[in-house]
């Protein structure tokens, strides 16, 4: 797929990070709130802080700072195509289309729920799929960007999905997915996680994407 083995690099440096407390809200997560999470329907983007989001709905804020690095990182330009892999409500790749005036952006989500509330300049860009089963021809898109997103499916459905990004991109992808470095991000991670099956050291990671034979670049989500 790409010229280059895949790097680790932070393509996400200019997301605003917000601040929680991580070990508190870790505490008050129980089954039944991932169970209800894991369903990814209202009550995860829009019911209560518990079960996800607490209310999903655009702000600039979060996506257009990031844009410039995913351009310059890629080489964006009119005409280039994009697919978002766990679009959500098709937020980044609106903002990608406002600021990269002629790029082609496409999203897909497991949500029947988040697809059907995306935002309304994106809804005839966006459909239900799942990761591991992309539905779209070989080498479809230049780049496919994937964000927290593959980590939620168990690890051969995982596997698969990593394949498919390979798959389906031409020049190049990005994920990025929950991982550890030590015992004590390890201990956050699984109180704070709501919905990821998928949950590795980031060196079991590297050889986990190697096996699944995905080349492109990578980076973490550490709470």
């Amino acid at each position: 797929m790409s010229e280059h083995m895949g790097q680790e690099i932070d393509l996400l440096a200019n997301y605003p990070r917000t601040r929680r407390n991580v070990d508190e809200r870790g505490q008050t997560k129980t089954e039944a709130d991932r169970a209800l999470a894991r369903q990814f329907g209202k009550d995860f983007f829009d019911g209560d802080r518990a079960h996800g989001y607490g209310g999903f709905s655009y702000n600039p804020r979060f996506w257009t700072p990031v844009i410039p690095t995913f351009q310059s990182h890629f080489g964006l330009k009119a005409g280039d195509s994009v697919l978002d892999v766990g679009c959500a409500k098709g937020f980044m790749i609106h903002d990608m289309a406002a600021l990269i005036p002629g790029i082609q952006v496409k999203g897909v989500d497991i949500s029947a729920y988040a697809i059907e509330n995306a935002i309304e300049d994106m809804r005839d860009h966006v459909q239900v799929a799942s990761a591991d089963r992309l539905p779209f021809p070989d080498k479809a898109f230049d780049v496919v960007i994937s964000v927290n997103t593959i980590h939620n499916l168990a690890e051969a459905d995982c596997a698969r999905a990593l394949s498919e990004i390979e798959r389906v991109a031409r020049r190049g992808a990005f994920v990025t997915v929950d991982a550890y470095f030590d015992d004590e991000q390890r201990r956050r991670m699984e109180a704070w996680n709501l919905t990821a099956l998928t949950i590795k050291h980031a060196e079991d990671w590297k050889a986990f994407f190697a096996r699944s034979g995905y080349t492109g670049d990578y980076y973490w989500f550490i709470p």
